[in-house]
């Protein structure tokens, strides 16, 4: 490859790198919105790890939409009411509600800013009376973004959703296809100006902040207080951006646990961490049985 080859080819990386990486930031968020869904009505854990069931959570989100669906017209259930949308009355973890509130708004806001700046008007023509109407096909178009609608004051006043009401992933699956000039080939979409692309990389980059920070996935180490229940060795829990939790045992290859042998130290990971919760708990109880 010639020097200037490579130049390009770097310029070309650098220039689409923070997409990418904006791309993974968003993805990520859309795949633990349901984990801080139903964290919202569960107390913070006081262990570690603070949510190590994904597939209990799962059905708890699961039960969560369930219930929605039972209470929410059909009409206005397209996906997920957003909880900017909804009341909550008494969540048990506050922490995780203003994490998931604050995620929606920016999502939300962003989605506004980029169809103000690069979404296509309406059209609109002449009716067989010569009055200007707009294209209602256009209008309806599903690609399109519609922001917050407010109807004049009065007894009558009222907030019309837009594509908020599709929810949080609506929201990011339509920010990724801006950011990544998906269907500028027509005229509905512009590519985005450098300044705003700058902006969105920012904003999905905090959105996955906020979240894994407020599930506690966002690569911390804590050190257990259980023994390893095979050898009496130190645990440590391990927690990684956008990765599953993990468990070490600190004795090594000499542990006796029915466990992989990950660098030196027996380690337990995803679902392999209900057994070694299940051998924890046993051993607990059997030192209070023991105990005086």
């Amino acid at each position: 490859m010639s020097s200037t080859a490579r130049a390009l080819a770097d310029a070309i990386d650098r220039a689409t790198r923070p997409v990418v990486q904006a791309v993974a930031d968003l993805r990520a968020v859309r795949e633990q919105w349901g984990d801080l869904l139903a964290a919202i009505a569960r107390r913070p854990a006081a262990g570690w790890p603070p949510r190590e069931c994904a597939g209990f959570l799962d059905q708890l989100a699961a039960d969560d939409r369930a219930d929605d669906d039972a209470l929410e017209p059909a009409a206005a259930r397209v996906g997920r009411l957003p909880l900017t949308l909804r009341e909550h009355p008494a969540p048990l973890n506050l922490d995780a509600l203003d994490a998931a509130l604050a995620v929606e708004r920016d999502l939300f806001d962003l989605a506004d800013l980029l169809a103000a700046a690069i979404q296509r008007p309406v059209r609109t023509g002449r009716d067989r009376h010569g009055r200007f109407v707009r294209d209602e096909d256009d209008a309806s178009n599903p690609a399109r973004w519609h922001p917050v609608q407010h109807r004049d004051a009065g007894p009558a006043a009222a907030v019309t959703a837009g594509s908020r009401a599709y929810g949080l992933h609506w929201a990011a699956v339509w920010l990724e296809g801006r950011m990544c000039g998906e269907d500028t080939d027509g005229d509905l979409f512009d590519l985005l100006p450098p300044y705003l692309l700058e902006q969105a990389v920012e904003v999905a980059a905090r959105a996955r902040r906020t979240v894994e920070r407020a599930l506690e996935r966002d690569g911390r180490t804590t050190h257990l207080d259980d023994p390893c229940p095979w050898c009496g060795g130190q645990l440590v829990g391990r927690t990684r951006s956008g990765g599953e939790p993990v468990v070490t045992c600190s004795t090594g290859g000499g542990c006796g646990a029915p466990a992989t042998l990950d660098r030196g130290r027996r380690t337990w990971r995803g679902a392999e961490l209900v057994g070694l919760w299940a051998a924890m708990d046993a051993a607990r109880n059997r030192a209070e049985d023991s105990a005086p």
